[in-house]
């Protein structure tokens, strides 16, 4: 029987020394860490995309800053606005047909298309400008999670919406009872540590800290 039993314990030890336990048997050593290191990645882990966007320090100051200059393009367009509903005022003071009447009226026209005009090339501007900062932003994050992937061993990374969902919100419920994962180990979840990858960027730096992860 004392044989026997010792023989289980030697099996074990070296069961232990395969999944990368502290050996008991030095010999098994070597053969451990090479499986280990040649072994492929197979965990899976989490990242909520839309949670790193709300909080990555670089786009808030990207978006802050197009919000304010968005805002001055509208302060000139209401200006200009203004200007042309004072010459529509201003034409009905004039006899229909008459030169002041019809020269008013072409001033007005001309000027009606031009804000036009100008109103659609900046709005198409300004959502060109956005679609690239987001499509940069969203590269940074690929590539971070890629970088902390590999560093950990993960396989694979499946985005999650971690919002909460307003139950007085009809379509915020079709889109919670639709996620296609029920459910997230917190372990599993990298959000947060990609997050604080992109903010420590050194072009991050002087920013405010982004808060932390919150369910």
């Amino acid at each position: 029987m004392k044989w026997q039993m010792a023989g289980i314990l030697s099996v074990a030890f070296v069961a232990c020394g395969a999944f990368g336990a502290q050996a008991q048997v030095p010999q098994q050593a070597p053969v451990a860490t090479q499986a280990a290191s040649s072994a492929p990645p197979s965990h899976v882990a989490v990242v909520d995309v839309g949670y790193i966007f709300k909080n990555h320090n670089r786009f808030k100051v990207a978006m802050d800053k197009m919000k304010d200059e968005v805002m001055a393009a509208e302060n000139t367009l209401k200006t200009e606005r203004d200007r042309i509903t004072g010459l529509m005022e201003q034409i009905k003071s004039y006899g229909v047909g008459t030169p002041d009447y019809k020269k008013l009226e072409a001033e007005i026209a001309k000027a009606q298309g031009d804000f036009n005009v100008t109103a659609q090339l900046q709005k198409k501007d300004f959502m060109d400008r956005e679609a690239k900062v987001y499509l940069q932003v969203y590269t940074e994050v690929e590539k971070a999670v890629e970088a902390f992937a590999r560093q950990h061993g993960i396989a694979i990374v499946h985005r999650i919406d971690g919002d909460p969902i307003d139950g007085s919100d009809r379509n915020q419920i079709l889109r919670g009872i639709t996620k296609p994962i029920v459910y997230v180990e917190p372990g599993v979840d990298i959000t947060g540590d990609v997050l604080k990858m992109l903010n420590a960027s050194p072009v991050a730096a002087g920013t405010p800290a982004a808060q932390p992860r919150t369910r």
